[in-house]
């Protein structure tokens, strides 16, 4: 199931909006396509982050995949419980699993992002 009340990208993260604030993690078929999550590497609060560009690292049993930052800005949280339980990601992705909080540079650009529908096309989900 999509959750309709997030945004999405084409590169399988999601993004809830809280203000000038964005949470961002990876969708349920990301996190199904990587299958067991062992390890992740996500930016330090302060870190800037660019739309579109890597700004970090999830790893599997399978592989290592990058994860891609859906908008511009600078990171003010980043989820501390998975270091010790990157396997949060795979149990509770739209919850528990949440990676990192990034203040936008520029509000609106999560009016660009893929509502529940584009992103169920996208995987074919729909």
């Amino acid at each position: 199931m999509i959750p309709e009340d997030l945004r999405y990208t084409d590169k399988h993260e999601w993004v809830t909006t809280d203000g000038a604030t964005v949470r961002v993690g990876i969708t349920d078929f990301a996190q199904d396509a990587l299958g067991d999550i062992v390890f992740v590497q996500l930016p330090e609060p302060g870190s800037t982050v660019e739309a579109g560009q890597p700004l970090g690292e999830v790893e599997s049993t399978k592989s290592v995949s990058d994860i891609y930052a859906p908008v511009s800005g600078t990171v003010v949280a980043r989820n501390e419980q998975l270091t010790d339980q990157p396997e949060l990601i795979n149990t509770d992705p739209y919850g528990s699993g949440w990676m990192i909080e990034i203040e936008v540079a520029d509000p609106s650009a999560t009016g660009s992002l893929l509502d529940a529908a584009g992103y169920a096309d996208l995987t074919s989900q729909g």
